[in-house]
């Protein structure tokens, strides 16, 4: 999580509350997995690497991927969750199936080239050339996308907004390996636009997923709630985000809605890139 000033300077139990003057209002904290479906999406297949979860399986939350495959099997799209971890893939797709959703689970490295073509036509062969894959992770395999010999196909790779500005932290390997993704995703946007394949990609912000809230759980509860509501108030939009934030902008690029949009980074993180960290906060206004 983001860290800003020491507790001692912020008070805590005023983050959360609107700032008058710039009449902000703050977000609900509550998952959001009800979006409003895009019709062309039913009976496509869409195949999403990295669909499993880490973290406590009962959570209420869910992980960046599982989301997604939870919003794209809302709009009627066939999904095949795949994951490393073949259970946590299964727990995704039981949970989909659980809602009355086609979802079937898959296992898959997507750090090996073998790995993905295999999937890729086991995919191919069940249910034809309408796959739209959804890669979550940031070691892809470059290749060749079969959607090219179909003639159509949207490709979302996931970034990060670590790639696009320091946040704290010295994840140098993370960051350096999420620019690449993005910029990798215009490359290969223009390459294949013309065989009616786009590319595109989405950086997260700051998203209460599983996997923050098991890290989270090192910490004492006064802690973790302390920095919890420090994330928050770093964010102008005044609330951490979360998975549904970003599966509700995957399906966006999935869909027919966005096909004339392709190279393109899509940033989901309630202002925070484009501020300078520090939330709601009214700067000082000055002295004439």
């Amino acid at each position: 999580m983001l860290r800003g000033p020491p507790p001692q300077e912020l008070e805590i139990d005023s983050i959360r509350k609107p700032i008058p003057s710039r009449g902000i209002v703050r977000m609900s904290q509550s998952p959001t997995p009800n979006a409003s479906p895009y019709p062309d999406l039913k009976n496509q297949v869409a195949l999403v690497l990295g669909a499993g979860q880490s973290g406590n399986p009962k959570s209420k939350h869910w992980g960046n991927g599982a989301a997604i495959a939870k919003v794209l099997s809302t709009s009627g799209a066939k999904v095949i969750a795949c994951d490393v971890n073949l259970d946590a893939a299964q727990q995704t797709a039981s949970r989909i199936q659980a809602s009355g959703g086609v979802c079937d689970a898959a296992q898959a490295d997507v750090t090996s080239a073998r790995d993905i073509q295999r999937v890729t036509d086991q995919v191919l062969t069940k249910y034809g050339d309408q796959t739209q894959p959804q890669n979550r992770l940031s070691q892809l395999p470059c290749r060749s996308p079969d959607h090219g010999r179909q003639g159509s196909g949207s490709i979302i790779n996931n970034a990060s907004i670590a790639g696009m500005r320091y946040l704290g932290k010295p994840q140098v390997a993370y960051a350096s390996a999420k620019v690449a993704v993005m910029h990798f995703t215009k490359v290969t946007g223009v390459m294949y636009a013309g065989k009616g394949v786009r590319v595109n990609s989405v950086a997260p912000g700051m998203m209460y997923t599983p996997l923050l809230e098991m890290l989270g759980n090192s910490e004492s509860d006064n802690d973790r709630e302390v920095y919890r509501k420090i994330t928050d108030h770093n964010v102008p939009s005044g609330v951490m985000g979360d998975a549904f934030d970003v599966a509700n902008c995957v399906a966006f690029l999935a869909s027919h809605s966005s096909r004339y949009i392709t190279g393109q980074n899509l940033v989901v993180d309630g202002g925070l890139t484009s501020s300078t960290g520090t939330g709601g906060v009214p700067a000082p206004s000055p002295k004439l």
